[in-house]
């Protein structure tokens, strides 16, 4: 008997007109994802992504791959029988019997509504079924087993576990973006709930070698490489910014040096995204969390650049970012040790509410321009891909 993974989205039922975009985006990854696998034979039947699993396969693979594909609510490794509903009575009484349960309900769906028994009809005649041959007890609530039978089209799928996904919209579906990236928690957290909104991500890493390890640079390639995984190619930026932080010390109050390495900052990948063709930047900036993150300071760094900078953590905890850090898979890399540039000459008592003014009329007479170019022409560039990743 054939088995298939049946594949579910959500959201993406919600775009009306748009929706084939969205589905074909979303098959798109799901090939990119499973590619080792080589020809998948996928079909869309009925607000449903179907493939046929190949004996050979290793389905921990397909698992762990699909589960990073944004745009999938869940999805399930089913049996296909045919619909004579005798047919599938005896296929899911074989199935069940190598199971090991005391209560189970069914769950039953019929999307062909030409089908002689209606989804209440099939869970009550099954689950007859197997309460009688088996002696189990049927519990809709608290159930060891849940039998699923999806009668779609020309198929009655059989299964037992939906395996839940990230959901969200397919990468790519949304442009791109370019993230700020450091080697903490916040920032790979940040670019991947933008993943999570069909965004294709860039980044940039600011890097003060050698006043910092030369590791760091590995730090932040392999978190990167982490986040491929959900998007299948990716860019990274190594940015020098050790002569620019040398020369703010020079000239900025000691209190406002982290404001004005952050707004040259944004000032460089601001010529990043043009070359990028990137319409906004992502940070990892959750508000009050450090000094540079109250509500006047945020305002202070982003006057510096005329893009959208979108920061998907602002509203949340350490706590609550942690636990979005452990799902993206990039928690364990994160919390290693790591010392960014910011670390450094940072003041004993940092500003908590700029003055824009007095930043305006800092900077007025400053000459960066020569700076912040030689720092994007030294530039180290990384691409990294499903294929290689150096």
């Amino acid at each position: 008997m054939q088995r298939y993974i049946i594949i579910h989205y959500g959201e993406i039922y919600l775009k009306g007109g748009n929706r084939k975009f969205f589905e074909d985006k979303l098959i798109a990854n799901i090939r990119l994802a499973l590619k080792d696998l080589g020809s998948l034979n996928l079909k869309l039947v009925a607000g449903r992504i179907i493939i046929l699993i190949h004996e050979n396969w290793d389905l921990d693979f397909i698992k762990d791959s699909l589960q990073k594909v944004f745009g999938i609510e869940y999805f399930a490794f089913a049996w296909n029988s045919e619909q004579e509903f005798e047919k599938i009575k005896k296929k899911s009484l074989q199935l069940v019997k190598n199971k090991k349960f005391k209560t189970f309900r069914i769950t039953a769906r019929r999307t062909n509504k030409n089908y002689q028994l209606n989804s209440q009809e099939i869970e009550v005649k099954l689950g007859d079924l197997i309460r009688e041959k088996l002696n189990k007890k049927v519990d809709l609530e608290k159930y060891d087993l849940d039998l699923h039978v999806d009668i779609v089209r020309d198929y009655a799928f059989i299964y037992f576990n939906k395996i839940e996904a990230r959901g969200g919209l397919p990468v790519g579906s949304s442009g791109k973006l370019i993230c700020l990236m450091s080697g903490g928690i916040d920032s790979p957290v940040a670019a991947n709930l933008m993943q999570k909104r069909g965004s294709q991500i860039a980044y940039v890493h600011f890097d003060a070698y050698p006043s910092t390890p030369k590791e760091n640079q590995e730090k932040v390639k392999d978190l990167v490489k982490i986040l491929n995984n959900y998007q299948f190619n990716s860019k990274l930026y190594l940015v020098p910014f050790l002569k620019i932080q040398k020369e703010i010390i020079k000239k900025a109050p000691e209190d406002y040096r982290i404001i004005f390495y952050r707004r040259m900052m944004l000032r460089i990948v601001r010529q990043i995204a043009f070359k990028e063709d990137v319409l906004a930047f992502v940070t990892g900036e959750s508000l009050g969390q450090v000094a540079s993150q109250t509500v006047e300071n945020i305002r202070a760094i982003s006057e510096s650049v005329d893009l959208p900078i979108l920061r998907p953590l602002i509203g949340m905890n350490k706590e609550e970012i942690t636990e979005l850090a452990k799902l993206a898979g990039t928690y364990d890399l994160s919390i290693q040790p790591f010392d960014d540039c910011c670390s450094l000459y940072v003041p004993k008592h940092p500003v908590t509410h700029a003055d824009l003014n007095l930043i305006l009329d800092t900077e007025k007479n400053w000459q960066f321009d020569k700076l912040l170019d030689n720092a994007i022409s030294e530039s180290k560039i990384i691409e990294l891909t499903n294929n290689h990743q150096p």
